[in-house]
């Protein structure tokens, strides 16, 4: 199978796994805090990353710059991408979250245009324009119902789709130096130091250390954290880092919607949740503008063989 197919199916499976993680974070934090379930969520996949390892019989080896190199990457994802997400989850719902994250594109071809000085056409300034009113509709229609509460974990995880965003663009380049499996052993190792640190402080601070492990005699939660753990930070962690390695950052990040519909669909029928008019004008609004910036840029690169849509290709010279 062609390479280009395989990042491509890697990047559909990524987005079916992360559409669904908004609800199992949801069924996980009703059992643990948001720090708790990053920890083990990370403990999780750091586990099954060094028994992986152990059968692969490859050691992971990576120096102090190296290390520095990546440094940008992890701060970006795993640590500031679902420290805010998960957060956000709290204060809002995930059928939200996930129209919310389908900005991720946008995010991204604003990105490239700053730090790799590609610019979009007039077309693609336009829906750019359209999907940021999308979210501004969201914004202030969630402020006309007095809703302080979904406002704020709208704003986090608008935070976390910038994080995101930045990573695509951050990510690019890196998934070349490295392999795969080193890259996402070390992103997640990260992941586990960062959060795991974070959560045994605040039980310390607060003299509830007792509880650390208590969420995981919950079997709800327990099904939660290896979903979490193992598909959704382990595995699309190797998924994205893949995908990106073979496919420009704004098309990868383009599969973010689909994992938005999956969202939508699993908040509703699993957990019940109400969509309101304007979250349905917002989401369309969004991805109309998602989908146009794409078009428009793909037909910018045809015509004179540069693309904002996709930054990286003329500098690699493909």
């Amino acid at each position: 199978m062609p390479e280009n197919k395989k990042a491509y199916l890697a990047a559909i499976l990524y987005a079916i796994i992360i559409g669904f993680s908004f609800f199992f974070t949801k069924i996980s934090l009703m059992e643990a805090s948001p720090l708790d379930t990053l920890a083990h969520r990370f403990t999780m996949a750091l586990l099954i990353a060094i028994i992986i390892k152990l059968f692969r019989r490859t050691s992971v080896k990576m120096s102090a710059k190296d290390s520095v190199k990546i440094l940008p990457l992890v701060f970006l994802y795993p640590i500031l991408f679902f420290t805010f997400q998960v957060f956000g989850l709290i204060y809002t719902s995930s059928s939200e979250a996930g129209i919310i994250q389908a900005t991720i594109p946008i995010f991204t071809l604003l990105s490239a245009s700053l730090f790799l000085k590609e610019y979009a056409g007039r077309g693609q300034k336009f829906f750019l324009c359209l999907s940021v009113l999308g979210v501004i509709f969201i914004f202030v229609m969630n402020d006309l119902q007095h809703a302080a509460h979904s406002l704020k974990g709208t704003i986090l995880i608008l935070l976390s789709s910038i994080a995101a965003a930045l990573y695509n663009v951050v990510a690019r380049k890196v998934t070349k130096q490295y392999s795969l499996f080193t890259l996402t052993y070390v992103m997640t190792f990260y992941g586990f130091v960062t959060f795991n640190s974070m959560a045994v402080i605040n039980h310390i601070i607060n003299q509830s250390i007792s509880s650390f492990l208590l969420p995981f005699t919950n079997g709800a939660f327990l099904i939660s954290i290896v979903y979490l753990g193992v598909l959704s930070s382990l595995l699309t962690a190797f998924l994205s880092n893949y995908s990106l390695s073979i496919l420009p950052a704004s098309k990868m990040s383009v599969f973010s919607n689909l994992a938005t519909l999956i969202t939508i669909m699993a908040g509703v029928i699993f957990l019940h949740e109400s969509i309101h008019y304007y979250h349905v004008i917002g989401a369309m609004i969004i991805l109309a503008g998602v989908i146009g910036t794409n078009y428009f840029g793909g037909i910018q690169s045809k015509h004179n063989g540069k693309t904002f849509a996709d930054p990286l290709l003329k500098r690699e010279g493909k």
